[in-house]
């Protein structure tokens, strides 16, 4: 909208083009960040007011999975936060944890948008981005299957993450709010021609989300080799009635986050001894840092630059390596001994998409991976994939985020239309901000089991935050890019020229008073105003 301005005309020269503000929705960097796509800050916001429900209601409009997320996911947005430069990021995840918390000790439930659409879609494998397809087509009013070859549904996050990480009962209790949507979950239903099941179920489309759960495997000299499994296998089995028995000695062959779980696993399961071998060193290790972290506080030792050679018994060969200058390791000539009881392997993952070669037009890459287009379809129609099982980064909440766009991409196939997001706001970077050169709200930290403690079973290590410090981090967001209705921009105007709409609706300028001082603009703390030449269209 163009401003009613009374412009002054020079002798001669034309009007004279005025610098006037207007307030902007820029993008902050934590929903940037955000796999699942959430809508980080608005939620937060929703939190500091106390207005926990509705916080909620935002979030899981994009993640069905909040207090599996927040203890979980690898917070990137954490990573992008602005506040970092300031001081310390905000502890978005949580906040997140506890959001979902509540929503499950309240018993709050999910609503469904749209009446029912009278279309049937079925999902392949009950894992994280198989549960998210699932909620949000069912939230578009369509009716969902997932057909899920194990026992229990929640595939990476039952039978991959150890329960100190994650709770099964919070696991459920997410599991169980998308069922109660309508979402029928069929276990021990191991699919083996996806066609066959489409047909004869009456599907619309589906969806194949198997995740990437073998283990694989490295050829080593092995005699009279003690026992040597995969961790995949190792992590499955702590969900059966019999956990495997490693023995006294444990070592784990990896450098990832699966090699850290599966060593502090060991442990637990009464090991005295668990080593973690890998090739690389600690700066290019895969695992995250506080992973690593935890497991040294737990005792678990770590030899780096290091690779197996032979097992003969219980002896194992290992040989030294050094980083060249591409920082990829080379055998060095130098070898060691250790000794185990049992051998697990954490080399990473592939996914068992044999079944799928059988399907026309579908394409493979390496390692089974399955090839999709722009609109996660595969290249046949109205066969989606997503998740661990297609090209890009692997994670909990990279799952999640597919599901979420394969469910909109869907929705959009079966009306015979196309879906395209919006177009994404310029993002508002640190120094951007016009902050207070000091701060004085330093993160509530989460409390820890003390590691002698953790040990002696399958607690959970990490503890969330009460009512109290999760409303105190949440205030902590700095509103980047978006006005909160701070007053500062009201209080600063020389003219008056700033009108107040009210709670949440913020402001709009007078500008038949406005002179383009640029306070207003200097004051806002959140870079939520911006300064436009008059006549360009910017408002």
């Amino acid at each position: 909208m163009t401003p009613v301005v009374d412009l002054t005309h020079g002798a001669g020269t034309g009007p004279v083009r005025y610098r006037l503000p207007v307030y902007v929705d820029l993008l902050p960097p934590c929903n940037n960040a955000c796999p699942a796509g959430e809508n980080v800050q608005a939620w937060l916001d929703l939190a500091q007011a106390g207005n926990y429900r509705a916080a909620w209601q935002l979030l899981t409009r994009d993640n069905p999975m909040p207090a599996v997320h927040g203890r979980v996911c690898y917070h990137p947005c954490e990573n992008a936060c602005n506040r970092a430069e300031l001081d310390s990021s905000v502890s978005i995840h949580a906040v997140e944890r506890f959001l979902g918390d509540l929503a499950s000790a309240e018993g709050w439930s999910y609503q469904i948008e749209l009446p029912p659409s009278g279309k049937r879609i079925l999902i392949v494998g009950a894992g994280p981005s198989g549960l998210s397809a699932a909620y949000h087509l069912a939230r578009l009013g369509h009716a969902v299957e997932i057909h899920e070859a194990g026992p229990l549904a929640g595939g990476l996050l039952r039978f991959g993450i150890p329960s100190y990480r994650l709770p099964r009962p919070t696991l459920m209790k997410e599991i169980e709010r998308i069922e109660s949507m309508g979402v029928s979950i069929v276990v021990n239903h191991k699919v083996e021609d996806v066609l066959a099941e489409k047909k004869s179920g009456n599907f619309d489309a589906v969806f194949i989300a198997i995740g990437a759960g073998v283990g694989k495997h490295v050829d080593i000299p092995a005699r009279d080799a003690p026992r040597v499994l995969d961790a995949v296998s190792l992590l499955h089995h702590m969900e059966t009635e019999d956990p495997p028995r490693l023995g006294r000695r444990v070592v784990v062959y990896g450098g990832g986050n699966t090699a850290m779980d599966t060593a502090r696993t060991a442990k637990r399961l009464g090991a005295e001894e668990a080593v973690i071998v890998y090739r690389r060193d600690r700066a290019h290790m895969p695992a995250r840092a506080f992973e690593a972290d935890e497991a040294i506080e737990e005792g678990i030792r770590i030899k780096w630059l290091t690779t197996i050679k032979d097992i003969a018994g219980p002896d194992l060969t290992v040989e030294m390596m050094e980083l060249d200058a591409n920082g990829r390791p080379q055998p060095t000539g130098r070898f060691d001994r250790l000794q185990a009881d049992a051998v697990v392997l954490a080399l990473g993952q592939e996914t068992d998409s044999n079944f799928l070669r059988k399907v026309p037009g579908i394409e493979f890459a390496e390692d089974g991976i399955v090839k999709i287009g722009a609109e996660m379809m595969t290249g046949h129609p109205g066969i989606f994939a997503g998740g661990d099982m297609v090209p890009g980064e692997r994670s909990v909440t990279v799952s999640v985020g597919h599901g979420k766009r394969a469910a909109r991409h869907i929705d959009a196939w079966l009306r015979g239309a196309r879906y395209t997001r919006g177009a994404k706001h310029p993002l508002v970077t640190f120094s951007m901000l016009q902050l207070p050169v000091y701060s004085d709200a330093e993160p509530r930290a989460q409390k820890t089991l003390p590691a002698e403690e953790r040990l002696d079973g399958f607690d959970e290590v990490v503890a969330g935050l009460s009512e109290r410090e999760a409303s105190y981090e949440a205030k902590r967001c700095l509103s980047c890019g978006n006005c909160f209705e701070c007053d500062n921009c009201y209080a600063a105007c020389p003219e008056n020229a700033i009108v107040k709409l009210g709670p949440g609706h913020r402001y709009r300028y007078d500008y038949t008073k406005c002179s383009g001082c640029a306070v207003c603009f200097e004051q806002c703390p959140c870079h939520a105003i911006e300064m436009v030449t008059e006549g360009d269209g910017s408002y």
